[in-house]
């Protein structure tokens, strides 16, 4: 046997417990390095990813609310104004208001998400009987907006969940309720897109008879398509108003169908209906369908994973179910919603005002009188020539790892320009139903109204 030396024998030694615990913790404390970078990187990238999601959809708002609010009023192709008339006095020819006519006895339920028919009190304004001679498409029909606090009592004019039915929720935190302390704004316009043009007598397409005697009262009105790109003419149907629109103005009226023939029904009309001379470019429009409601409102939604969130809703022509009619869900993630009117003095100047402010001017504080009117009564929303839109949204997920100063937001409407925590604003998160830990920004915008008609 061959003995082993000293030195063979540290050779094959192994490593001390000291030296396997200073290995051990030199290791953990690296491992734990790894794991805070880890840490670190992978909350920032899931606060990235939901601030870019959130401008993303936060733009994708504004643009599709701008599209809708700026047509505010629309009529056919009526840009510019009405037939021009000279002044009395001036002698100057002026442009009319471009407000149609209405002959029928039934508009009101025409339209979808009307909350102010006749003989009716709503938010301290009294409105006017059902007019028995042909009258002015009044302001009020072609945008009302409503502003809520954190109770359907503090809405004003009204609380329009009241009226609107059915569709517009009650404000509440369950899912299906309207988020509270969010506005409500309806417009209504032409769709210009639809519609059958009248044309001459021996080409195809649509024909007007009126009788030259009467004076050009109208007879009949026949539907056909000119072109392959107008609708079927079984998108009139019976029953529903027509309106016969051009480059000046627009008449609506009541009518009977037999075929695609229409014709008046002197029993529905206040008058016979006789379209304003001259023509320009005239078109038929179902009423009913073709001029559009459009409303807006925050709608409480199911996120999943028990969380709830607010939904941005557009609702056209009352909803499913009705003529034209669709009900959908944009983006998530809006917890505020508030509109502000920027109401254009005689003088040219321009003031944001609240919409009960706007709605319950009357008299001396009117834009020019229209013609045929029927009521001063709301004659401000014929006035408002920009809208500005603020919106809260948040990042729908919660991060239970955000500081006290990721949480803060601003918010103008709140009179609050800089950031400060949800618990400070006179809306609180909680007060809605949604939680603090969510990264919120801002998102505003001045849209100026095409339509704007003084």
């Amino acid at each position: 046997m061959i003995a082993m030396t000293g030195f063979q024998r540290r050779r094959q030694a192994g490593v001390t417990l000291i030296e396997l615990m200073v290995a051990m913790v030199l290791g953990l404390i690296v491992a734990a390095g790894i794991v805070t970078v880890f840490t670190s990187t992978s909350k920032s990238n899931r606060a990235q990813n939901q601030l870019a999601r959130l401008q993303e959809e936060g733009r994708f708002a504004v643009t599709r609310l701008k599209a809708d609010l700026r047509m505010a009023n629309g009529q056919y192709c009526t840009n510019s104004g009405g037939v021009a008339k000279a002044a009395a006095a001036s002698q100057v020819y002026l442009d009319g208001l471009r407000a149609p006519k209405v002959y029928a006895k039934n508009l009101t339920t025409a339209m979808a998400d009307v909350t102010t028919g006749w003989s009716t009190s709503s938010g301290g304004n009294t409105y006017p009987a059902a007019p028995s001679s042909p009258y002015s498409f009044p302001s009020y029909l072609s945008m009302r907006g409503y502003e809520c606090g954190l109770t359907s009592s503090t809405c004003k004019p009204l609380d329009p969940s009241s009226i609107l039915s059915p569709g517009i929720p009650a404000m509440g935190q369950a899912v299906g309720n309207r988020v509270i302390g969010t506005a409500v704004l309806t417009v209504r316009y032409v769709n210009a897109a639809r519609g059958w043009a009248v044309v001459d007598s021996g080409v195809a397409g649509t024909h007007l008879v009126v009788d030259a005697a009467s004076p050009n009262a109208i007879q009949s009105i026949t539907l056909g398509q000119a072109t392959s790109s107008e609708p079927s003419t079984a998108d009139f149907v019976a029953g529903d108003l027509a309106m016969l629109a051009d480059c000046s103005n627009a008449q609506v009226f009541a009518v009977a169908k037999a075929g695609n023939t229409l014709t008046p029904d002197p029993a529905a009309n206040l008058a016979i209906p006789a379209p304003q001379q001259p023509l320009s470019a005239p078109k038929v429009f179902d009423f009913n369908r073709d001029y559009q409601t459009v409303t807006y409102y925050a709608k409480v939604v199911d996120d999943g994973n028990g969380q709830r969130t607010g939904a941005l809703i557009r609702r056209v022509n009352g909803g499913a179910g009705k003529p034209g009619g669709s009900e959908d869900e944009l983006v998530r993630g809006i917890e505020r919603l508030d509109f502000r009117y920027g109401v254009q003095d005689a003088d040219g100047k321009i003031r944001y005002l609240s919409a009960g402010d706007v709605d319950k001017a009357t008299g001396i504080n009117c834009p020019p009188t229209e013609p045929n009117a029927i009521t001063s009564t709301g004659c401000l929303w014929r006035a408002v020539s920009s809208i500005e839109v603020s919106m809260v949204m948040d990042g729908q997920v919660p991060l239970y790892t955000l500081t006290a100063a990721e949480l803060a937001y601003s918010y103008g409407i709140d009179k609050l320009p800089k950031p400060v925590a949800p618990s400070a604003h006179p809306i609180k998160p909680t007060d809605q139903g949604f939680v603090d830990q969510l990264i919120r920004r801002e998102f505003t915008a001045v849209v100026s109204v095409r339509n704007f008609n003084p």
